[in-house]
């Protein structure tokens, strides 16, 4: 039987399947393997690919050549990028799949050949994330300007998310964490009015935080580009509070929060919200308990991010070129992601954002 597609199965996979037996110059070959793709013009692509492999190999995969050493390989180039201090994750897998590849053979089809094979089924943002992501950052390393486009797969994105607090909830939860642990709530206040992302906001250190200066330096970000914020006078003035209160205290050590990604983090954000909420939650997480439900079960920590790109939209006025020059986000071109200082007049828009005692009065006026 030649090669055909079998389609998506609901509830085993959402991909096609490639099925058959071509005959090569050396014989039949049986294939059973995943196209790695819901779309059926791309998985036929990836039949014909294997049948060109079979008809010039005689087998699939293409068996490994043995490599010029005097050409970079794939395993070469990640190598170089890892001590030049490139991210880890991830990179160990590629290293043992495309190792011995040419640099100079690393073409998107076998880019995406190697992610249906390492990574079949997962979602398209999480195929990027392992692969197309780090892939792009070992060549772009190596190569340069020569480095060709890698196309990342359709949904690379993942679901836009655009869910945000009104001012009155955003406070009220604020408020609620404060009666809880105030530096809790100073870190909550933080990503309000800052936009970092959770893993940002716990990586501050003391040292790159100048209140005075209402400013703070970010070393790193999820993009690997680090970045300067400009701290609302309010926060900058809580955060000195904040800096003279903790002076030596233990847990702190370099970093201004002391808090850690763990369980207990987490549980601070639910009792802070249910709290807002007039609903009762226990100081520590029960095993297998659940949070009853509630109308901001919705807000995580990534949620202040949204809600201060919201805010900076429609309290501050800033524009998506506004937002890309804050340097929290890299604009469509990327042009941003070199900018180490952020511009000044688009972060002067901070100073125009709801603040607790502002809502409080307008609620007593409604009233």
């Amino acid at each position: 039987m030649p090669l055909t597609l079998r389609p998506p199965r609901k509830g085993r996979t959402p991909n096609f399947e490639i099925r058959g037996t071509h005959r090569g110059p050396k014989g039949s070959f049986r294939v059973e393997t995943t196209s790695g793709t819901p779309r059926r013009a791309r998985a036929l692509e990836i039949l014909r690919a294997i049948e060109d492999c079979i008809d010039t190999h005689g087998c699939w995969p293409a068996p490994e050549a043995a490599p010029d050493p005097e050409q970079p390989t794939f395993q070469s180039a990640a190598l170089a990028y890892l001590k030049a201090g490139g991210r880890r994750k991830y990179v160990a897998r590629l290293v043992q799949h495309f190792g011995s590849t040419p640099l100079a053979e690393m073409t998107q089809g076998v880019i995406d050949a190697g992610a249906a094979e390492l990574y079949p089924n997962v979602s398209p943002a999480t195929r990027n994330g392992y692969l197309y992501t780090p892939v792009s950052a070992i060549m772009h390393h190596a190569l340069g300007d020569a480095c060709p486009v890698i196309r990342r797969p359709k949904g690379a994105k993942g679901n836009v998310k655009t869910d945000f607090l009104w001012p009155e909830d955003a406070f009220a939860i604020i408020d609620a964490a404060e009666a809880i642990d105030g530096e809790f709530a100073l870190y909550l206040l933080l990503l309000l009015y800052t936009g970092v992302r959770k893993s940002e906001g716990l990586s501050l250190l003391r040292a790159d935080v100048r209140p005075a200066e209402a400013a703070a330096w970010l070393r790193t970000s999820k993009n690997e580009d680090p970045r300067m914020l400009q701290l609302r006078t309010d926060l900058a003035q809580r955060i000195a509070a904040h800096l003279e209160a903790s002076r030596g205290h233990q847990g702190h050590g370099d970093r201004l929060f002391r808090f850690n990604e763990g369980g207990h983090f987490k549980h601070l954000l639910t009792r802070a919200k249910l709290a807002a909420c007039g609903l009762p939650c226990p100081k520590r997480r029960p095993t297998k308990w659940k949070p009853p439900a509630h109308r901001l079960a919705f807000v995580g920590f990534h949620t202040f991010r949204h809600t201060w790109a919201t805010w900076m939209r429609r309290y501050g006025g800033a524009d998506v070129q506004g937002l890309a020059a804050t340097s929290n986000w890299r604009d469509p071109r990327s042009a941003a992601r070199y900018a180490h200082v952020v511009s000044r007049e688009e972060w002067s828009r901070v100073e125009s954002l709801p603040d607790a005692a502002s809502i409080k009065q307008q609620q007593r006026n409604f009233k």
